[in-house]
């Protein structure tokens, strides 16, 4: 499941300039002003070595050598430190790549001057401490269930059930978690292919229990080679724990995030770099950003999956446009999931991210593929003897109104997917998502956790799923390389309609009716509910269809195909 980095309580990051702020907050406050780069020019660097037959493809620059071609100037960082420091603020530093300015105090005291408008971008940690709006235990669910709730392979446990809705009145019972051996079949994940080599960073706002130990048990029951412990690292940036969580469920959203990405690529190293603070964008910013940063000559990881996305207006989005460019002229990919809800996110509407959308995805007994489609869910409970429809699931995605259309979709997105109102003008804007995996709770994987000293497992899901096993299958394909595929968005948009991509394609009304729905029946605590497949969008502004889509983008990986196609496209 997606976390969602909210803003709740007064939580929100905002810009002091140009973007009205929210009620002012007492108290101490953590903030960073983040400076404004050479966005034009770093675009424009960042564009051509992503794009293949440029003679500066894959000539990529190290973070060091990024800030002093690009970044903000000394001057512009030490005018912004002034700033606050008359301000009143306190412990106030430029970063080592001169991204931000951070500082402490009571925010109320800020007033930004006139002067300072084009040196900033805008600033995070204006807010008090919340809990992320949607954590992962409400798209989670135990596998501590009585047999005849789930199912092992799609279609095991067929059940029928009345009154009608939609139409159905037969469904599958949902997945009981698919083990890596289905996943790894599903996305033809190729064991000549196992990510050797490559490191691939994980960011997170909480820490997982005893990973390493956990992803041991994980490889051992679904039959993995044991990782080394030199496959994996954790890096903590510190900065004190002011969140208060829920403790009704484990979170297992870290475990997930590294156990897919072990499904596709076990022979990886994995860095999870926790991020930490009370204002949870500005954590995880924080934690893409060191990765990034590395050790000044190269970054910590060329392949960075983030399970995680800031809603449209919690701020401006050249904040993370800033970071997203640096990073592709570092050659380091970013892979972001598109959203659990329909709807864009600031994150995922970037242009220089992967976008992950999601699937519901059916694999038989012999982990064939029965069907694949995007995931969009009309759901209902059962009430008093009629169905109440409880709304829609499903991966997010859109028109972006604020991007352009960037060269690499032109050509391939459809003009009903990429013209958008926008100020009583069409535009021509950037699409969402790029690319697509498994997604659907109804058709999730098996989570291990440690928790009070024992391996558990639930079934957990959402385009945080999807994200790393993309991820992971990148991974496989750069193995051996000379330099990382960087950001990959020009080559997957390449190998549209090829082999290398699967087309995902909307359910029919000829399709068995089992194959359409998720039933799960009631129990002595919870009411039946039923999941019907309708991705073709009349209750959304988002589609499945043929070609690229606003729930899959050009589709799913397509195992070899895919890997052989990135390698000779780069």
């Amino acid at each position: 499941m997606v976390r969602t980095v909210a803003a709740l309580a007064g939580c929100a990051a905002v810009a002091l300039i140009g973007v009205a702020p929210e009620p002012q907050v007492t108290g101490t406050s953590h903030i960073q002003v983040w400076l404004a780069p050479d966005l034009v020019g770093a675009e424009q660097f960042a564009a051509a070595v992503s794009t293949p037959g440029n003679p500066r493809f894959h000539h990529y620059l190290s973070p060091d050598t990024y800030t002093a071609q690009f970044g903000p100037s000394a001057s512009q960082a030490a005018a912004v430190s002034d700033w606050l420091t008359s301000a009143g603020m306190s412990d106030v530093r430029i970063s080592s790549g001169r991204d931000y300015v951070s500082a402490s105090g009571p925010a109320s005291a800020l007033d930004a001057p006139k002067s300072l408008e084009a040196a900033v971008l805008g600033v995070t940690g204006l807010g008090t401490s919340t809990e992320s709006s949607a954590s992962a235990a409400s798209f989670a669910q135990t596998t501590a269930a009585h047999p005849a709730t789930c199912s092992r392979y799609w279609a095991e446990h067929v059940r029928t059930f009345s009154p009608a809705y939609r139409g159905l009145t037969k469904g599958s019972l949902p997945i009981c978690g698919y083990s890596a051996r289905q996943l790894r079949a599903a996305y033809g994940a190729n064991w000549a292919f196992t990510g050797r080599g490559q490191t691939i960073a994980l960011t997170e706002s909480e820490a997982p229990t005893a990973m390493l130990q956990t992803l041991r048990k994980y490889a051992r029951r679904n039959h993995l080679p044991a990782p080394k412990p030199s496959q994996y690292r954790e890096l903590d940036l510190g900065g004190g724990d002011c969140t208060a969580r829920s403790a009704s469920q484990y979170n297992d959203e870290a475990e997930m995030d590294s156990e897919a990405v072990y499904a596709m690529a076990p022979s990886a190293d994995q860095l999870m770099v926790v991020g930490a603070g009370c204002d949870e964008d500005q954590a995880l910013l924080n934690a893409v950003l060191a990765v990034l940063k590395g050790d000044g000559h190269r970054p910590s990881a060329s392949i960075v999956s983030n399970s995680w996305q800031i809603p449209i207006g919690d701020l401006p989005p050249h904040t993370v446009h800033a970071i997203t460019v640096r990073a592709a002229a570092e050659g380091v990919g970013l892979y972001f999931s598109s959203g659990d809800t329909p709807g864009l996110t600031t994150t995922a509407s970037d242009p220089f991210v992967t976008a992950v959308g999601g699937t519901t995805l059916g694999l038989g007994a012999g982990n064939n593929r029965i069907f694949e489609t995007g995931w969009s869910n009309n759901s209902a409970m059962a009430d008093a003897g009629k169905w109440s429809d409880i709304g829609i699931t499903g991966a997010g995605g859109g028109t972006s109104t604020v991007y352009a259309q960037p060269a690499y979709q032109k050509g391939v997105v459809p003009p009903s997917m990429s013209h958008v109102r926008v100020g009583g003008r069409t535009a021509v804007n950037r699409a969402v998502p790029d690319i697509a995996a498994v997604a659907d709770l109804d058709t999730g994987m098996l989570t291990g956790y440690t928790a009070d000293g024992r391996y558990q497992t639930q079934v957990n899901a959402g385009t945080s799923l999807a994200a790393p096993l993309v991820a992971g299958m990148v991974a496989d394909a750069q193995q051996g390389q000379r330099s990382s595929f960087g950001f990959i968005n020009p080559l997957i948009y390449k190998l549209s309609g090829t082999r290398a991509l699967r087309d995902v394609l909307p359910v029919t009304p000829t399709m068995p009716q089992q194959n359409r729905a998720a039933y799960t029946p009631a129990t002595a605590e919870d009411s039946a509910t039923v999941d019907v497949f309708d991705s073709r969008g009349p209750d959304t502004d988002q589609v499945t269809a043929k070609g690229y889509d606003t729930i899959t983008g050009v589709g799913t990986p397509n195992g070899l195909a895919f890997i052989l196609g990135l390698r000779i496209a780069s």
